[in-house]
């Protein structure tokens, strides 16, 4: 158990009274996934002591300015970090596409208002995934014309496509561990400044999430298609949406897991930790923030 961070059970999947005690008593959060890879729930200990923190967290929600100055720096951070991870695994990314990013996210660091992020978070989106393609390498002969890792647009809800489902599984994952992060550090994710509460959003981890995107999510879904860690026989077609096998889901989670204990350097720290460490980190970052501690939210990008 020493070694565990967290236990995440997909489906109908049992577990004992007395082995959620001890993780609850260890402080290792449980994780509740649909088969389908939806994330629905989370029980932790009681670790949630931190009440100063979360006083902060509430009255700063309230104050515009707080909110706004930190989702420009979220949004800004997350269109580098697209505008970087396209540089690094384009074939060749186009000129106009590059520029555009960069436009979009030396804008988004002088936005008036949330609606405005919204407009340039949008564009920018646009312009990332409608490159997207050109980071996908597909195998001659590799799949049928139906089930090809074609990508032409991001479609969610259900997905429609093996990339979209990979894409939509990839962001459940990553909500669910910085859902994690914020529990670990005393936060409630619900009351978030970027992402307006909404009843079941975890806001605050999606807020944080937003720069995390391309660097992790997206990441490991690039790696899993490129180096055949999932292929097109690992999806079934089903009305119009597509889905992962059982096999094609183990497949996934051996990329996600291996992309999250990716070592990096922390720009503010300069030494090296993983993906998964560097979530609570920022997590606490923020904490400190909120309590008057440091000036700015130091988001995490990279080169």
């Amino acid at each position: 158990m020493g070694e565990i961070c967290q236990v995440n059970l997909m489906g109908n999947v049992q577990i004992s009274t007395q082995a959620v005690q001890s993780l609850c008593e260890a402080e290792i959060p449980i994780c509740y996934f649909s088969m389908g890879g939806w994330f629905y729930g989370i029980t932790v200990g009681l670790n949630e002591k931190n009440v100063f923190l979360r006083r902060s967290q509430f009255r700063l929600a309230e104050q515009d300015y707080f909110a706004r100055a930190l989702a420009r720096r979220l949004v800004a951070g997350k269109i580098r970090n697209q505008r970087t991870l396209l540089q690094r695994n384009h074939v060749e990314p186009e000129r106009n596409t590059l520029s555009g990013l960069k436009e979009m996210a030396e804008r988004a660091e002088c936005a008036g208002s949330l609606e405005e992020l919204l407009g340039l978070e949008g564009n920018a989106a646009r312009l990332y995934f409608g490159s997207f393609a050109g980071m996908i390498k597909n195998e001659e002969g590799e799949a049928g014309p139906d089930l090809r890792f074609d990508f032409e647009g991001r479609n969610r809800r259900p997905p429609r496509d093996p990339v979209n489902a990979l894409l939509s599984l990839a962001y459940s994952l990553l909500a669910k561990d910085l859902t994690v992060a914020c529990y670990s550090v005393g936060f409630d994710p619900y009351i978030g400044y970027y992402h307006q509460p909404r009843f079941g959003r975890p806001a605050l981890a999606l807020d944080l999430m937003e720069p995390f995107r391309p660097l992790i999510a997206d990441s490991a879904v690039l790696t899993a298609i490129n180096t055949g860690m999932v292929t097109a026989r690992d999806f079934v077609r089903v009305g119009g949406s597509v889905a992962l096998t059982a096999n094609g889901r183990k497949g996934f989670f051996r990329a996600y897991e291996l992309r999250m204990d990716t070592l990096v350097t922390h720009p503010l720290f300069e030494y090296r930790v993983s993906y998964r460490r560097l979530l609570e980190i920022q997590a606490r970052l923020l904490a400190r923030v909120l309590e008057g501690e440091i000036g700015e939210y130091p988001v995490f990008t990279t080169r």
